[in-house]
């Protein structure tokens, strides 16, 4: 079950499991980070996102996380389709590791960071903190230029 999707959030989760998905909201709740909406069919998801991105103060201001495990490549072949048609949004992927080539892989796919996600909860909780960290430099940056 997803979150029900309106007006464009903050924080917008792709994530086909719904313990990682509640995991990641409590995480970024618990920093003070706005309530993610949660998106957990991939196609369903892609839709939504590229037409909120037609406004043009979504691609400002929405962050996109992209966590998907149905198979190796789900999480690259979303960025892909995602970027393809929405290159404005500022889209984030979550891996299981941050080897060189996971990472090259997401990057060259549309990815503007990877975030590694860990296993054991405190690694888990600071990788969030980092990932928070980016989005609110993005923000800033954002906001200075003209």
């Amino acid at each position: 079950m997803s979150i029900p999707f309106e007006g464009h959030p903050a924080i917008a989760l792709v994530d086909d499991d719904f313990y990682s998905a509640r995991m990641l909201t409590r995480v970024v709740e618990a920093q003070g980070g706005p309530t993610p909406q949660w998106l957990s069919d991939p196609d369903e998801a892609a839709g939504t996102l590229i037409e909120t991105s037609r406004k043009a103060s979504a691609c400002k201001d929405t962050l996109v996380v992209v966590d998907l495990k149905s198979s190796s490549v789900a999480t690259r072949t979303f960025l892909e389709r995602l970027k393809a048609s929405a290159p404005g949004l500022l889209v984030v992927a979550m891996a299981p590791s941050l080897d060189r080539e996971t990472r090259q892989s997401l990057l060259a796919s549309g990815a503007a960071a990877v975030f590694e996600r860990h296993a054991e909860a405190t690694a888990y909780r600071t990788e969030i903190a980092a990932l928070m960290d980016f989005w609110a430099r993005h923000q800033g940056l954002h906001r200075a230029a003209p």
